[in-house]
């Protein structure tokens, strides 16, 4: 038995499948490889890994529909890997499941970054009363948020964002996820509604001389809340 985190990773590239290998491996990982995403499901349901990397531009099976398939009976964490820089891809990964996505060629630290903060967040939970990210404090059960000790103050609107990307913390939740949960089915395309109280939200919980921000943006995708450490 051994106590490293098992990492599969589901790439029909030999070269890409042996880079991973080297820098999981040089991690601290448990390597296993898939070269398909019929394997690739097979290898999750016999061998458990505790974080699958999932290529989407796979043959036959797409990574695509591997992560719907796998949504049906699986919370693995999962970190895509995909080619294209365009925001549609990667609001599809994430809209059918996906934890986090690198961008071939990818930066070895961070895809180790991401991988460490969607793992983290599934240990986490969704359900745990309180959440910290550096100078930010949520209690859920009283409702109340603090930076650097002091109460904010925010609108149940502000608090209901807040709420959803401190239950994703360190995930990318897409523009349609956030108008959904917090506003409901019907406003998944008013995206101005979100502009306008993430700005709010920002200007209340962000520190002005802080080195690092909380919130992210992700340009045509989402936002993220940061974990500490995560770029």
């Amino acid at each position: 038995m051994t106590d490293k985190p098992t990492a599969l990773i589901i790439d029909d590239e030999v070269q890409i499948r042996r880079l991973l290998h080297i820098v999981l491996e040089g991690d601290g990982y448990r390597v296993l490889e898939s070269e398909s995403g019929e394997q690739g499901l097979s290898d999750i349901a016999l061998r458990r890994p505790d974080v699958v990397l999932l290529d989407l531009g796979l043959p036959k099976v797409d990574g695509l529909t591997v992560l719907r398939r796998l949504r049906e009976w699986s919370r693995v964490p999962v970190l895509v890997l995909t080619v294209r820089a365009g925001a549609e891809e990667k609001v599809a990964a994430l809209d059918a499941g996906a934890d986090d996505y690198v961008t071939k060629p990818f930066d070895s630290p961070e895809l180790l970054a991401r991988l460490r903060a969607i793992q983290r967040r599934a240990s986490l939970g969704k359900d745990e009363p309180y959440f910290q990210a550096g100078p930010l404090a949520v209690d859920f059960n009283s409702h109340t948020v603090t930076v650097n000790g002091q109460e904010v103050m925010l609108t149940a609107t502000e608090y209901a964002l807040l709420r959803v990307l401190a239950q994703h913390a360190g995930k990318v939740v897409t523009h349609r996820q956030l108008l959904r949960e917090v506003w409901g089915p019907n406003a998944e395309n008013q995206s101005q509604y979100l502009r306008v109280y993430m700005n709010h939200l920002r200007k209340k919980i962000e520190v002005p001389d802080a080195k690092e921000r909380l919130l992210k943006t992700e340009p045509g995708i989402g936002y993220r809340l940061i974990l500490p450490a995560q770029k």
